[in-house]
């Protein structure tokens, strides 16, 4: 018999979601009130203001003295960058909508993207902001100027939805985040609209990446207690322990996380696609690959729980060549970044001392091979509460938190 701090469920690996036509992407017009405005995409795709002959290319936030509003973006010419970060002696950046986390932009004027915890950030002057866009199982996280506002729930087909109105005249920074993770389908977006003015999104100073599970994801972080199963409206990005640490410390947060996935071995005995096959993707149920432009300066790996949550567990000559192997990948794909890896918070017992000491000797080996920036952390902590399925309740998730800030605060002055 097992011995796991919570049972450990088999995370929505059943949960199948069918992605329906209505996610191909459409850019029929809106004419909602409000004049539309330009998509920044960080892909290497181009998008464009949906004002007449307003021409954008891909991602750069480049110097234009000043802020611009979305008619004058035609004027402004924009090029790749690798990072959204505005060097010191950078001017500052242009008008435009900031996408979080891996997206892609294949049409002007559209965007698409499915990881949990993606989504857009507006900055402007004005009094609303609405969004037009489809996703057929969505719950998004909206906030304004630093409030939390209700879930929204969106239904198929593109639809304009409101994320905020009525607001006073004045500077606003409104954000739209996915609350679910992939298999719950891409989002697509085809047109932002803004009464007032655009305003050039804040400078990303600091990103962080996490590879991860269900807990990872937030699986049932809302839910009432262990009783109750996997469902989408339990299921919230914002308030897992990755989303709170990124928040505490001011960084840019791309999650690549999915319910039920290992390092090699998923939950119970299957083998088929554990996330380092899936990692790197744009979007997670789509094979097109992520190009790595946005360069994060810390990445955690928190995998292994599925690896270890039934009979079966992995060798160790299967379970370390394989991390070692993940280690190696993300350090080609982020070359400055420091890695961090972690098993938490689900094991205990022999489980619990098995995967750390494994996940130790595939860190030993990294840093016996030259790599100096690797390293194993603990954030495990005692339940506080539980949400569904004996997932982490949004309380113990705010704990782990909090004991990543200390490392991230240890590791990097943050």
């Amino acid at each position: 018999m097992r011995s796991t701090r919570f049972p450990v469920w088999p995370c929505a690996l059943l949960v199948s979601v069918a992605l329906s036509a209505c996610l191909q992407l459409a850019c029929s017009s809106d004419e909602g009130g409000g004049g539309s405005v330009a998509l920044d995409a960080g892909d290497g795709g181009t998008t464009e203001a949906a004002t007449p002959d307003a021409g954008v290319s891909d991602g750069a936030l480049q110097d234009t003295g000043g802020d611009v509003t979305a008619d004058s973006v035609a004027d402004q010419g924009l090029s790749d960058s690798a990072s959204d970060s505005v060097a010191p002696d950078a001017p500052a950046a242009v008008p435009a909508v900031h996408f979080v986390g891996r997206h892609e932009s294949t049409a002007p004027g559209q965007a698409r993207f499915g990881w949990s915890g993606t989504g857009l950030l507006v900055r402007f002057q004005g009094t609303a902001v609405r969004v037009r866009m489809d996703n057929p199982q969505g719950a998004y996280t909206v906030v304004v100027d630093d409030a939390v506002q209700p879930p929204l729930q969106t239904t198929p087909g593109f639809q304009t939805y409101t994320l905020a109105g009525g607001l006073a005249p004045g500077e606003h920074v409104v954000q739209l985040l996915r609350r679910v993770e992939g298999h719950a389908g891409v989002t697509s977006v085809d047109k932002v609209e803004i009464d007032g003015q655009l305003l050039a999104p804040p400078p990303v100073k600091r990103r962080m990446e996490i590879l991860g599970d269900s807990i990872t994801c937030g699986y049932g972080n809302e839910g009432a207690d262990q009783s109750c199963h996997f469902s989408y409206d339990t299921e919230n990005h914002f308030l897992t322990y990755g989303a709170v640490a990124a928040r505490a410390v001011g960084a840019e947060l791309s999650t690549i996380a999915w319910s039920g996935k290992g390092v090699i071995f998923n939950y119970g005995d299957d083998k088929d696609q554990p996330l380092p096959t899936l990692y790197e993707r744009t979007l997670p149920t789509e094979s097109g690959l992520w190009n790595f432009q946005w360069q994060a300066d810390v990445v955690l790996v928190n995998l292994g729980t599925n690896d270890f949550s039934t009979d079966g567990d992995p060798t160790e000559g299967e379970f370390v060549p394989a991390y070692v192997a993940l280690l190696e990948k993300l350090r080609s794909k982020y070359p400055n970044a420091l890695l961090l890896c972690t098993v938490a918070p689900l094991l205990w017992g022999d489980d619990k001392t098995t995967s750390d000491a494994y996940v130790q000797k595939a860190v030993d080996q990294r840093v016996a091979a030259g790599d100096k920036h690797v390293k194993r952390i603990d954030i495990s902590v005692d339940a506080i509460g539980l949400g569904c399925d004996w997932h982490p309740s949004a309380a113990t998730h705010a704990a782990m938190g909090a004991r990543l800030v200390t490392v991230l605060h240890d590791e990097l002055g943050w």
